[in-house]
């Protein structure tokens, strides 16, 4: 059976992420993976168990330890960020995740399994050289292996899978620009109330 994760450490081409070299930056997140499983596997059962609370959900301490070891992976990157801009993101996520940690959430309001293995993929050819994660800073073109998602709020917002999977199933937001990629867009409705007043002044 699949693992809610399971889709994330994997690369394209039948390579796993074990046996492909990992870059020096990349955050590893087998740790998260294992206890996001454990807890949505946990919901799963009390869901099923308890007829009389079918929405269960992970402790208070369950999602706080969820983020902690997001944070901690954010802060690994921390003390070498080459640069203000990866600095600057990454003390962002850092504070967004100690607030949640401080005061967790009663629910995981992240994005599903499924939903990350939808993400669009950039293919090599659409990768500028120099072009690299927000969050690790690692050129993609350096990874023969490389798996780069980019995210429905922008075509510019484009990350290493393995570094924002972990994210997105966390927060569901964009680590750039914080859209909600939990909800779908809701069509553009465009009211006829003033052609409707205006019909009825004709006959005022």
């Amino acid at each position: 059976m699949a693992t809610q994760y399971e889709g994330m450490p994997k690369l394209e081409h039948n390579i796993t992420a074990s046996s492909a070299p990992r870059r020096r930056r990349q955050i590893d997140m087998s740790t998260f993976a294992a206890h996001l499983n454990n807890v949505s596997t946990e919901r799963a059962t009390n869901a099923a168990n308890d007829h009389n609370n079918p929405h269960a959900t992970p402790t208070p301490v369950d999602v706080a330890a969820l983020f902690r070891l997001l944070q901690d992976q954010m802060l690994t990157l921390l003390p070498d960020s080459p640069n203000a801009a990866n600095r600057d993101l990454l003390e962002q996520l850092v504070g967004q995740l100690e607030q949640q940690i401080a005061d967790p959430p009663r629910e995981i309001a992240g994005v599903s399994q499924e939903y990350l293995d939808t993400l669009d993929r950039v293919p090599k050819k659409r990768l500028g050289k120099d072009e690299s994660c927000p969050i690790c800073v690692e050129r993609y073109l350096d990874d023969p292996y490389a798996l780069v998602v980019e995210l429905p709020c922008h075509a510019s917002h484009r990350f290493d899978l393995e570094c924002v999977g972990s994210w997105l199933l966390a927060k569901g937001n964009c680590p750039l620009c914080r859209t909600d990629l939990t909800k779908k867009k809701q069509p553009i409705v465009v009211p006829d109330d003033d052609e409707e007043e205006d019909d009825g002044g004709m006959f005022g």
